[in-house]
């Protein structure tokens, strides 16, 4: 019994490393402060399962007789909440979210508010349709499987079905505009990253799933070629060639292979190519590929196919991870279609980048394949069932499963392959409740950091004299913007800046394209598709802005933001 809890007291330390919580355990522990502003962002079901982690560590280390000192997260969450003058029962949902209200509080005051209350929660959950084609980004997943937890609401889905089957869900439009990954810097998606991981748990928590990451396993792998190698070493190799590139380039090539002759081939991707030949163009590849001297006219269509499959599979570590591998299969055991999406949206920000990108582009070839079924027969079933294998299949875990498991298995990942290719577009956008608790922990960050700021000035007279130069010396163009107008920079665009008075129906693209109409005598190099409106500062990083982005309502959640125009790193 003691083995076994400690093998899961050691799960749990490692899950809270992955989500940046390791000072609340350890010899470090006595220092957590530096959780205290993330924590303070959490909902009560992420909050709950942060306890449930931290409690199962704490009775590990009682049983191995050990001194630690475990703070208990409880009290750390109480200590926050005394800190801000207000005294939280535990079973206050926190759920982070901005007023619609032109973000209007219930005090009347203005400005960025992230309100915490049940009633506010169960307020929005009743306005919402009941339809479920509406995916709420507004509330925390788990928060919203916990109100509609012992009620009836949501379709089961026992089963495949056909491609009809599936609702057609959609997203609410967002006055403050959609984030997309990608949008975001990079500091900010540490912070999406740990808070998709403790939402994605708190969920799993919550509809009764177990949700483990599996360790990663020791595998023997090449470091040098195509096939067998690990995406980040092709990846290195692929930059040398093409610097800035993301997305292996025979994998990329594969593609376009497949799609040089016609995407209306019947069986494309199901009919497989000739085995003995496509080994030997295996070989051949590996040897030529990177030299330029390998003849793509040999390579036919379903041969093209069968490499682009063996490349997925050859990967000696899949494509959707071997920590997240298994959370991925598990999403077929959910209750609700919604709730597998929401499963599959978190899991999709908690990959790495170039697995993550890889992953894009294979399902937007897919997609375009099923754009064709009327005459390649593959719809959106058929597609996912040839595929899934490839994606899902891995046995480096060790485990001894029967054949009539793995048949199970494989019925069970065809269904979550059809979700990923058929909602591919919802996957790749980061939620909103998520996103504002980003904001609320820069917020929270930036109060101490002014603080410790002002101490310093006491103390540095030379630094205070330093800072009050500096600005003296700021232009008008920086200063004393009248109310209601923000100053836009545009460095790479003839018109460099600009200001721009904010009207209730101003969008991003609105912005955009005024500054695009302004031509000088410099020639215009840059077009709409290339160039985007930046949100810089405030409480974010850096967020690239959709053109439909209702710049007064964006400004008013974030009033201290820099707004740049500029073209947006592939």
């Amino acid at each position: 019994m003691i083995n076994q809890f400690k093998f899961k007291g050691e799960l749990e330390e490692e899950w809270l490393k992955e989500a940046g919580l390791s000072n609340l355990f350890g010899e470090s522990s006595g220092d957590s402060q530096e959780s205290m502003v993330f924590l303070s962002t959490l909902t009560r079901t992420q909050r709950a399962a942060v306890e449930k982690r931290v409690e199962t560590i704490t009775q590990t280390l009682r049983k191995k007789n050990k001194q630690h000192q475990i703070p208990d997260v409880r009290d750390i969450f109480r200590l926050q909440n005394d800190s801000k003058g207000k005294v939280c029962d535990g079973g206050e949902p926190s759920t982070v979210r901005t007023s619609e209200n032109k973000n209007e509080a219930h005090d009347g005051t203005k400005g960025p508010k992230f309100n915490l209350g049940t009633d506010e929660q169960k307020s929005m959950l009743e306005v919402m349709p009941s339809s479920d084609t509406d995916i709420n980004l507004e509330i925390s997943f788990a928060e919203q499987a916990a109100n509609l937890k012992d009620s009836s609401v949501g379709n089961m889905c026992k089963g495949g079905g056909g491609d009809t089957l599936l609702p057609n869900f959609r997203l609410p439009k967002d006055k403050t505009g959609t984030t997309k990954i990608g949008d975001l810097a990079p500091q900010d998606m540490k912070k999406v990253y740990s808070l998709a991981l403790i939402e994605l748990t708190a969920l799993y928590d919550i509809l009764g799933t177990e949700f483990k990451q599996q360790k990663a396993v020791k595998v023997k792998t090449k470091d040098s070629g195509l096939f067998g190698v690990p995406l980040s070493i092709l990846l290195e190799q692929d930059q040398k060639k093409v610097p800035g590139t993301k997305i292996p380039l025979i994998f990329q090539k594969l593609i376009a292979q497949i799609e040089e002759t016609t995407l209306e081939t019947e069986g494309l991707l199901r009919i497989p190519g000739v085995a003995t030949r496509v080994k030997t163009l295996c070989q051949e590849l590996e040897a030529k590929f990177y030299e330029g001297t390998f003849n793509w006219e040999n390579v036919k269509q379903h041969d093209a196919a069968s490499l682009l499959k063996l490349f997925i599979r050859e990967l000696p570590q899949p494509l959707l991870t071997v920590e997240y591998l298994k959370a991925f299969q598990d999403v077929q055991n959910l209750p609700t279609r919604k709730q597998q999406l929401q499963a599959l949206n978190l899991l999709v920000l908690l990959l790495p980048e170039a697995n993550r990108d890889t992953l894009k582009v294979l399902l937007e070839f897919l997609q375009r394949v099923i754009d064709h079924r009327d005459k390649n027969k593959m719809t959106l079933k058929n597609v996912a069932m040839v595929m899934a294998p490839n994606l899902f299949t891995f046995h480096g875990f060790g485990s001894k499963t029967i054949e009539q498991s793995e048949f199970v298995m494989a019925a069970g990942t065809a269904n979550v392959m059809r979700f990923m290719i058929q909602y591919q577009k919802l996957l790749w956008t980061i939620p909103k409740f998520i996103v504002n608790q980003v904001r609320k922990q820069n917020t929270e960050r930036q109060k101490k950091e002014k603080k410790d700021k002002a101490m310093k000035k006491l103390l540095k007279k030379m630094a205070y004299d330093r800072e009050k130069h500096e600005k003296q010396e700021k232009t008008p163009n920086d200063t004393d913007v009248p109310q209601g107008v923000i100053r836009v920079q545009a460095p790479h665009l003839s018109k460099v800046s600009m200001a721009i008075q904010l009207t209730e129906e101003l969008k991003a693209g609105d912005i955009v394209a005024r500054f695009l109409s302004q031509k000088s005598g410099n020639v215009q190099t840059l077009n709409k598709e290339e160039v985007f409106l930046y949100e810089i500062g405030g409480n974010i990083g850096e967020r690239c802005l959709d053109d439909d982005t209702y710049m007064k309502d964006l400004y008013q959640l974030n009033p201290n933001a820099e707004w740049v125009i500029k073209p947006k790193q592939s």
